[in-house]
């Protein structure tokens, strides 16, 4: 099955936080891409809310994007410590000393009651393998699935479970690591090494993520076997994305890779800018508790440093190659990928017959 989603081979990632705005998601759709929403920090009247203002701003293809949450249980005693290692760089930012929230995380059942009644034409899955019965229902909905794979058994399980396409997020990837079957050191593969091992494994197609930044990385990925690619950073400095001004800023002037995998903003292993949060928290890496418990805990935390304008203490997702960003109206980069990638495989093309 090829991909035939939308006309252009090219998704943009679903990145938490605000920054796929439904006027992103749209640009991306109707330049021929596939433009995604993260949904997973909407309530379920929300994530609703934002499918249906997608839907008055295209008539294209698009995806929303959940993490596959379970039922987590924390102490008492380990929510007290992880509050009080916070408790510093709250007083910094003149926030009270922290409460334990309401609630960790929205309803992972109700968000996905909503995917079922809205009925967007794509839906993808992050964190964990949806249930087969899931995936059904979803596809009785209309809805193409989309799971994500840090290796080769989570590619199997993912199309065993029903999955239309497999997203492949390579170690290189901004955001959120997708490892589910194992630790994730053992699931930190770049994807160029990645990628062929899951296409050889699977018969669905696969769509290659991290670090593809240009019109070079999407024929690299397409020569390895991909049948699509999906870009995150490369669209946070678009002026439709809804990150905090100040860190496009950084972004656009990052040189190198100044990126870390962390668990200290959320519980769970993410790639990120460094900055002044993650080193001092870096010494209690392994104690913090998991996603979504430590992610409720500093999201306080992050929104003040956003509201500061403190680049220092919010969470500044990017990928390996974020010094690879520029600043283009999302449809404008989707065009000038897609004639990157004809220029690049033209090339390839001249030099092997040379």
């Amino acid at each position: 099955m090829p991909y035939t989603l939308t006309p252009h081979p090219i998704l943009q990632a679903p990145m938490a936080g605000g920054a796929t705005t439904p006027e992103l998601v749209a640009a991306v759709s109707n330049a021929g891409g596939l433009g995604s929403l993260a949904g997973v920090m909407l309530s379920p009247e929300k994530l609703r809310e934002e499918i249906r203002k997608i839907r008055t701003l295209t008539d294209r293809p698009f995806s929303v994007n959940l993490f596959v949450l379970k039922p987590v249980a924390v102490a008492q005693a380990e929510l007290e410590a992880a509050m009080e290692r916070l408790q510093p760089i709250r007083a910094e930012l003149g926030l009270p000393p922290g409460k334990a929230p309401v609630k960790f995380s929205e309803d992972f059942e109700a968000q996905l009651e909503v995917l079922l009644e809205e009925k967007p034409p794509v839906v993808s899955f992050h964190f964990d393998l949806l249930p087969a019965r899931q995936v059904e229902r979803l596809h009785q909905a209309g809805c193409k699935v989309i799971g994500t794979a840090t290796h080769v058994a989570e590619a199997m399980a993912w199309q065993e479970a029903g999955a239309d396409y497999l997203c492949a997020q390579g170690a290189e990837a901004g955001g959120h690591r997708g490892t589910f079957i194992g630790p994730f050191e053992h699931a930190m593969t770049g994807i160029l090494a990645l990628l062929p091992q899951v296409v050889e494994a699977v018969k669905i197609p696969v769509i290659a993520a991290g670090g593809i930044m240009d019109g070079r990385g999407i024929a690299a990925a397409l020569l390895l076997g991909a049948s699509a690619v999906q870009m995150g950073t490369a669209f946070l400095t678009c002026p439709e994305a809804g990150i905090h001004p100040l860190f496009k800023q950084a972004l656009l002037q990052t040189k190198g890779d100044p990126t870390v995998v962390t668990r200290t903003f959320s519980g769970r292993p993410a790639r990120a800018l460094r900055n002044a949060f993650i080193e001092r928290m870096q010494p209690y890496e392994a104690q913090v508790p998991p996603y979504p418990i430590q992610n409720a805990l500093t999201a306080e935390i992050r929104q003040a440093a956003a509201k500061a304008g403190r680049l220092e203490f919010m969470s500044l997702w990017a990928g390996q190659a974020a010094c690879l960003c520029r600043s283009l109206p999302a449809a404008l980069l989707v065009e000038t990928l897609v004639q990157e990638t004809h220029e690049a495989l033209y090339r390839l093309e001249g030099a092997l017959h040379a």
